[in-house]
């Protein structure tokens, strides 16, 4: 029968085989290549998931198997495009699905996709949600599946939601994942160097996590924007290329660390920032790439990120520090919550200064 409609139909048959055989298409990465540049020229200071919605809205027309979805979240997880179209009990010919408040059914449901073939599912919760997803997160990453999870609202950033809102052990929680690949982008092209990963990576899940405050744009040359699909990179040399001390941040927290470097320069202290927005990407690279970025003979090393500090340890050894809170947040608007936590320029210098001795 398939036979006969190649025949009436090649062209539509050609469309049927890619994505039943989960290639892409073939201009797609060169595309991709293209808008993560863009985004960088454009240089806008967004909320990641603005960047997030960005990235969607580019993807969309490519990729027409690509289907969405949100735990009855779309307007604040930003997961709706320009393209979308809701599938309804009337018409299965959308884009979209309207889950409502299920997120395991939601993550389930596109485990059962990807095992059907033919699409690339995506959806998206508040980060703290993900829990109520864990068991379906677990196949999606055991039967390593293309999904793509969007989280947003990922820190204590979210301010006045309190404590039952705000994700502290998350990330690092996903990040002990087996095969889940997981990205906290500092800026808009980060997320879009996130969501290219995302879409090619046909060996497992993706977990991309975005802020719901507006986040500063970062600064890069070509090699720089090369290098964010390492997982992590310098975006700020040292003095003269030797580091005195590291900052390694990640998402929302990559700004205070570049902030909290140029007043450590003044001080005659030598900072190097590192971006790390996708760790288990960058544990994959080659230990002369890892030893670019963290010289082994750089100890001084402070991490600074919003959630708990279990997982920094692999990169700051016995003599560095971690900004972090391994305990739960409180409400209050976020600019508060950050100071009260000490994610603060004057906290991360003193934490350098403190492991310089």
């Amino acid at each position: 029968m398939f036979a006969e409609y190649k025949a009436a139909y090649p062209e539509l048959a050609q469309e049927f085989e890619r994505r039943m055989a989960g290639d892409l298409p073939a201009d797609f990465t060169a595309k991709a290549e293209e808008f993560v540049a863009a985004t960088q020229e454009k240089g806008e200071s967004l909320a990641s998931r603005a960047s997030s919605q960005k990235a969607i809205e580019f993807a969309g027309p490519l990729l027409p198997e690509l289907l969405g979805g949100s735990a009855d979240l779309s307007p604040s997880n930003n997961t709706e495009w320009s393209g979308t179209v809701d599938i309804t009990p009337e018409s299965a010919a959308g884009n979209y699905m309207r889950y409502g408040v299920r997120e395991f059914a939601m993550s389930a449901i596109m485990n059962g996709m990807v095992l059907h073939g033919g699409f690339i599912p995506y959806a998206g919760t508040f980060l703290v949600f993900s829990d109520y997803a864990r068991n379906a997160l677990r196949m999606s990453a055991l039967m390593k599946l293309r999904c793509i999870y969007v989280y947003t609202h990922d820190s204590i950033g979210l301010g006045e939601d309190g404590p039952t809102h705000q994700p502290v052990e998350h990330v690092n929680s996903l990040r002990l994942m087996p095969n889940m690949n997981l990205w906290r982008p500092c800026d808009a092209v980060e997320s879009a160097a996130a969501w290219k990963y995302a879409i090619e990576n046909a060996d497992g899940p993706s977990s991309l996590i975005f802020t719901r405050q507006k986040i500063p744009h970062q600064q890069r040359t070509a090699e720089q924007l090369a290098n964010i699909e390492k997982g992590g990179y310098v975006l700020r040399e040292a003095k003269n290329g030797n580091p005195d001390a590291i900052i390694i941040a990640t998402g929302s927290e990559v700004g205070l660390a570049m902030d909290a470097a140029d007043v450590l320069e003044s001080d005659g202290v030598n900072v190097r920032v590192v971006s790390m927005p996708s760790m288990d990407i960058f544990d994959k690279q080659k230990k002369a790439y890892q030893e670019s970025v963290l010289p082994a003979n750089v100890t001084t090393r402070v991490s600074v990120e919003a959630g708990t500090t279990a997982c920094w340890g692999k990169y700051l050894g016995l003599q560095g520090k971690a900004v972090g809170m391994d305990c739960f947040g409180e409400s209050a608007p976020a600019g508060e919550l950050f100071k009260h936590f000490g994610f603060t320029v004057e906290n991360v210098v003193n934490s350098v200064k403190e492991v310089l001795g």
